[in-house]
């Protein structure tokens, strides 16, 4: 950005800033407006939020009222937000930031209540005009300041992030970015409450992220279930719920198979071992969630049946390479069988997590027009008689329930 540059202390500066915010909310430019330096009475107040959203059709504002230790997200259309703005400036806040694509407006009020107005153009920095622009900063889909991240020790009190929790960071913006991608596509209203369910959730760290994204960020109602096995992390985690007020976030204790919400429309299971993958995704898909989110890990079940073909004996001699192998053919074939019913499957490297190295996503979004399976089983078949595999769990648990062909 360039260097600020103060204008005159004019007593129209007030009413520039809210023609300017005016003029954003009409042609869609506004990015985020910010309202801080709160002088009104609620002393736990810190500032206030406010994003573009779509509810029902309709431009809004979502207006997330930032307390010490909770936050409240209020929706308004763009009419009533300006008129809102209108009235807390300055009475309740002395200072207002409006981004937008052309830079950063800032209004700021002497103690005196004398206005003043800041502008910041938009320059391209050297990252952003890099070959094919594809060297751009990485945009956050969450902000440090999130009182969650605080709890669970990722940030520390004053809202920054702790070194040895950077890891986490990258992984809890990854994730959110490939969700948020997922769900533009998927066949879901935006009026609807979604419901997420997370098998393997731990300490809840990508959980509340997700709660957080989509009530906060994107002002939508969620119901989101965490599904752990370790009962004091089930504990932790709901104790955290109801202190930091996540409306519709539980956890509870069990795993895939003995805890399955009567709706998904999300469904999530990472590093799920072995055959609870194949679980996962079956629930899933039992339940035609519209996106299904897996990182498998520990592939059992296919390897021992896996018998070398001829060409590919000398290969597959080396434990190492069969042991790739067995899990490029796992989880090939759940892609497939996820295709086979009904959903658009991207296999891909996710974002390294801690204790391990590697991290494959498995991410299916429901297609909305069914298609014929007929060909695609049979390549399936093909498939698995080239390697002599006899079985699959998540076969079998999808012909079990008529999902697919036996």
């Amino acid at each position: 950005m360039s260097s600020p540059s103060s204008a005159p202390t004019a007593p129209d500066a007030r009413a520039q800033f809210l023609n300017l915010l005016a003029d954003a909310l009409a042609d869609g430019s506004l990015s985020k407006l910010v309202l801080a330096r709160h002088v009104g009475a609620d002393q736990t107040l810190q500032r206030i939020i406010a994003k573009p959203v779509q509810i029902k059709g309709q431009a809004c504002l979502s207006l997330v009222y930032r307390h010490q230790t909770r936050d409240i997200t209020r929706n308004l259309g763009l009419d009533p937000a300006l008129a809102l703005v209108t009235e807390l400036l300055p009475e309740s806040f002395r200072n207002a930031h409006l981004f937008t694509a052309a830079g950063e407006v800032q209004l700021e009020f002497s103690k005196k209540g004398k206005p003043m107005l800041r502008r910041h153009l938009a320059q391209p920095t050297p990252r952003e005009t890099g070959a094919g622009g594809h060297d751009r900063e990485k945009k956050r889909y969450l902000e440090l300041s999130r009182p969650f991240l605080r709890d669970l020790g990722v940030t520390d009190g004053q809202g920054a992030l702790i070194p040895s929790m950077s890891r986490k960071w990258k992984q809890i913006n990854k994730f959110i970015e490939v969700f948020d991608h997922a769900l533009s596509s998927a066949p879901v209203s935006a009026q609807q409450t979604l419901k997420v369910a997370d098998f393997g959730s731990g300490k809840g760290y990508l959980t509340f992220a997700m709660h957080d994204y989509l009530r906060n960020t994107l002002g939508r109602e969620a119901q989101v279930t965490g599904v752990e096995l370790r009962a004091d992390m089930v504990e932790l985690c709901n104790a955290a719920a109801a202190r930091l007020e996540h409306p519709g976030l539980v956890f509870e204790c069990g795993d895939v198979r003995s805890v399955v919400p009567e709706a998904i429309d999300v469904m999530i299971a990472l590093h799920a071992c072995d055959i609870a993958t194949d679980y996962a995704i079956h629930t899933g898909i039992r339940c035609k969630a519209a996106i299904i989110m897996c990182s498998p890990c520990c592939h059992k079940q296919v390897r021992p049946q896996l018998r070398s073909p001829g060409l590919l004996q000398p290969m597959l001699q080396y434990g190492l390479h069969l042991g790739q192998q067995a899990e490029m053919l796992t989880d090939s074939l759940r892609a497939l069988y996820l295709e086979a019913c009904g959903y658009e499957t991207k296999v891909f490297e996710f974002i390294s997590l801690e204790h391990t190295n590697k991290n494959k996503m498995i991410l299916a979004v429901k297609r909305r027009q069914p298609q014929d399976n007929a060909a695609l089983l049979e390549k399936i078949a093909e498939l698995k008689a080239f390697y002599g595999i006899r079985e699959h769990c998540l076969e079998t648990l999808l012909q079990a329930d008529g999902l697919i062909a036996g």
